[in-house]
């Protein structure tokens, strides 16, 4: 079922997530990068995973002047990143907190527009890669970590492209489907036996690289920032969703 959450009300403001950790893929630029900045505003510490450090740098930067919990940086490049570097990366999530309440499934590819019948394999390779297999190893490693956690939980960035097939988007599309599906799969696996919770979002026209290398004749100035965005994955994380688990958001 799809529901819109244009109505929820901003959490920001009454610190909805002081006291939680929330790890944020794809968190150097567009919307991860506002999804942390709103997290951290709403009293979360944050773990910032990306492969670009510098960005990183200077989002943790930006994040404790406005007054945040010092962030943790998590440079991965999950093109090539193996099981074991995620089994690394909750192995020290565990040592130093012990416990993991949020985690968001953000960072992904796009990979190239055109036909199936002339898709480049390599690049379809790569766009499977961070949009399906790193969301799944990810979230399989952190999986122990959220179960400690007093309540947990996942959201994971789709696209509309992902709930209904559309000609020429290739393997992102593919990909948006498969992580659907795992959503769906691990929500039921998940439903009443724990408190964790998974849903997955999809954001709709927003002012990221990425729409723009998909439609490069848009103007930039028409779409939605991702700061305008970041408020209701901000509440899919905390508490007041609690009994949220398995459902498709759309916030356009």
């Amino acid at each position: 079922m799809s529901i819109d959450l244009l109505d929820f009300p901003s959490p920001a403001a009454p610190r909805a997530l002081a006291d939680k950790l929330v790890l944020v893929t794809g968190a150097s630029r567009g919307l991860g990068r506002a999804i942390a900045v709103a997290a951290a505003a709403a009293g979360a510490t944050l773990l910032l995973l990306a492969r670009d450090i510098r960005a990183l740098e200077r989002l943790a930067d930006e994040i404790e002047a406005a007054g945040g919990a010092e962030p943790s940086l998590v440079p991965l490049n999950l093109e090539n990143a193996t099981v074991d570097h995620y089994a690394e990366v909750a192995a020290l999530i565990g040592q130093r907190w012990g416990r993991l309440d949020g985690l968001v499934l953000n960072a992904g590819l796009l990979g190239e527009l055109g036909p199936l019948r002339h898709y480049d394999p390599l690049v379809w390779a790569r766009v499977i890669q961070v949009n399906v297999h790193a969301n799944f190893l990810l979230t399989q490693a952190c999986l122990p970590l959220l179960e400690q956690a007093p309540r947990a939980s996942i959201v994971a960035v789709s696209s509309s492209v992902g709930r209904r097939g559309r000609a020429y988007w290739g393997a992102y599309a593919v990909s948006k489907f498969a992580l659907e599906g795992m959503v769906q799969t691990l929500a039921d696996e998940l439903d009443g036996g724990t408190r964790i919770r998974i849903n997955s979002v999809n954001p709709g026209r927003c002012r990221t690289g990425m729409r723009a290398n998909a439609y490069p004749g848009e103007d930039p100035d028409t779409l939605p920032a991702p700061a305008a965005l970041a408020p209701a994955f901000v509440h899919l994380l905390s508490d007041a969703t609690a009994d949220c688990n398995g459902r498709q958001f759309d916030l356009q």
